[in-house]
């Protein structure tokens, strides 16, 4: 009876043993199959370049970075990063469309593939990394919030703000922000929400709050269209930091990268004083990293799913870093903001592009 037992046992096994290696095999061949699908399966980079056009979610209203110019078109900051994509991507820096996007609507504008990069004063945090679904490009713009008020108000610090009421704009960070630093100063006060930033403005100048808070770049911007800019001051506080990116929707990776090298693109030929009016020069350039940066050696380009010569085509179209701060935010314009953390790490700034090799 043992021994039957036994060869039953043996028997058994030997079944159990030749089904779970077909399984096995079937899994992995199955595994393999669905591996091939899925690399095989279309980035959004291929369907943009089969498409002719990129879709870009901007600002239409924010001056400096994403507004409306006295020409009619779409103009700014922001703007010039989606140009810069579509350079990269297209060849072509006016293969755009522009979608105005309101700071509500962005991320399922995304989501749902109605834009293909979002480049909207948006920052990155972790639950819009986790939880929204995005994928971050590099910070383009090193923010942090700050609070406006009339410049007749006495109001100096967070704690002259006790008992005011404060507008914020729904859908965005300022409302978190402003309740965390407020009850760490203990201060009490009053949060009024509107829909957009241009109701907050109206209720502002109407006198109906008494402050109101977002970037401390939004704050420059929007002053500058205020009745009366100078009747009105920034407070020294910075309530946050806002790391402002351009952002896609998660799961492309190789969309997100293309998006990724081109941003540092602009800040890698920043630090090698390549320019919209020099790049040519720049060619002929003995150096290995110019060279590769350029598309002249190597296949970087190739490797990302783009031409070899996106960079160039970045720089040549629309400028490196600093021509596209400067044109919008800098010296000669009304904003005149520094560069201050959004210099090259050389100058004492955040910006480092990641080496092109």
């Amino acid at each position: 009876m043992k021994k039957s037992l036994s060869l039953i046992f043996s028997i058994l096994l030997v079944l159990v043993l030749a089904l779970a290696g077909c399984s096995s095999k079937t899994g992995s061949e199955g595994d393999s199959s669905s591996g091939a699908k899925s690399s095989s399966s279309k980035s959004l980079l291929d369907t943009i370049k089969d498409r002719g056009t990129l879709k870009a979610g901007v600002n239409d209203a924010l001056p400096g970075f994403g507004y409306i110019g006295s020409d009619g078109k779409n103009t700014g900051f922001d703007v010039d990063f989606a140009k810069a994509v579509a350079a990269g991507v297209l060849g072509d820096a006016t293969k755009i469309e522009f979608r105005p996007l309101s700071a509500t609507d962005r991320f399922t504008a995304v989501q749902s593939g109605e834009v293909d990069v979002l480049v909207r004063n948006t920052t990155w945090t972790t639950n819009r990394d986790a939880e929204v679904g995005l994928s971050f490009a590099p910070v383009t713009f090193y923010d942090g919030q700050g609070i406006m008020v009339p410049k007749d108000s006495n109001i100096k610090t967070l704690e002259d703000l006790e008992g005011k009421t404060i507008g914020v704009e729904t859908g965005t960070t300022t409302e978190l922000n402003l309740a965390d630093q407020m009850k760490a100063a203990g201060v009490n006060y009053t949060a009024q929400t509107f829909d957009n930033a241009d109701a907050v403005i109206a209720a502002y100048e109407q006198g109906s709050i008494d402050a109101w808070t977002t970037d401390k770049s939004g704050l420059v911007s929007r002053q500058s269209t205020l009745q009366d800019p100078d009747a009105h001051i920034i407070l020294d506080e910075t309530l946050s930091k806002e790391p402002l990116a351009p952002a896609v929707k998660d799961g492309d990776e190789k969309w997100a990268d293309a998006v990724t090298w081109i941003v540092f693109a602009t800040i890698q030929a920043e630090e090698f004083g390549i320019t919209s009016q020099n790049v040519d020069d720049f060619l002929t350039s003995e150096n290995p990293e110019i060279q590769r940066l350029l598309g002249v050696e190597g296949n970087l380009g190739e490797q990302l799913g783009l031409s070899n010569d996106f960079a160039y085509q970045v720089i040549k179209q629309v400028g490196n870093y600093g021509e596209i701060y400067d044109r919008n935010l800098g010296p000669d314009t009304v904003f005149k903001l520094e560069r201050a953390q959004n210099a090259l790490y050389s100058d004492g700034g955040l910006l480092y592009s990641i080496p092109f090799r």
